[in-house]
């Protein structure tokens, strides 16, 4: 599929990549009702950009540097498309998981385009802006934090939100254990893997960047 489908940056995904993936867009405008998409794990949900291992470019998918993508936020099927759809997600309030990708960075805050609440994806160009502040990044020595050591642009980050900032904004809390960098890109473009709280590592270089991390769900 053109270029021109990516709904999203390239390298927004978090999940894993398996053979002849056919991919839905979950993030109907005209969906009712969320049922689908809360019975769906987390995991099995499809990102723009992912890279695909089918070599062949299907529905939903693009090819970019010999590489077949996801060009939408969709699920995966062996056999053929499964319709999925997803309800509008109600704006975010106190409290509430968000999972969004970080846009702007400053020396006091890191600023993400919020584009999961409560595990609903909203639909394209519905997002909401999340801030996270420095003194919302961890809960210990919260004035020795620099935002350059917990995000990168690009990253995507799991978030609890504290309260409402404007009309279109809203801070954003990581610090609990399970909140921070989901998924991040290391500096030669490979995804890395989480070693400690704040640091990941690049497994094609080895060399080890800081973020603030989110503990892996598969970490007791």
């Amino acid at each position: 599929m053109a270029d021109q489908t990516l709904r999203a940056e390239e390298g927004w995904w978090e999940f894993f990549t398996r053979p002849n993936y056919q991919l839905i867009n979950i993030c109907s405008d005209t969906a009712t009702t969320p049922r689908d998409v809360l019975s769906t794990p987390m995991n099995d949900y499809l990102l723009p950009g992912q890279p695909l291992q089918s070599p062949v470019a299907s529905s939903g998918t693009y090819v970019r540097d010999g590489i077949t993508r996801s060009s939408l936020l969709g699920t995966k099927s062996e056999s053929g498309v499964t319709p999925v759809t997803a309800g509008r997600a109600q704006p975010p309030s106190p409290g509430v998981t968000v999972i969004g990708t970080i846009t702007r960075l400053s020396p006091l805050q890191a600023t993400m385009s919020i584009t999961v609440v409560d595990g609903i994806p909203l639909p394209h160009g519905e997002e909401f802006t999340g801030v996270i502040r420095s003194q919302d990044v961890r809960s210990t020595e919260k004035d020795k934090v620099k935002i350059a050591d917990c995000f990168r642009g690009g990253d995507v980050v799991r978030g609890s939100v504290i309260s409402l900032g404007d009309s279109r904004s809203y801070y954003v809390s990581t610090t609990r254990n399970d909140l921070g960098v989901i998924f991040a890109t290391s500096e030669a473009g490979v995804t890395m893997d989480p070693i400690s709280w704040l640091e990941m590592r690049c497994p094609k270089t080895g060399l080890i960047e800081k973020r603030k991390c989110a503990k892996p769900t598969n970490i007791p």
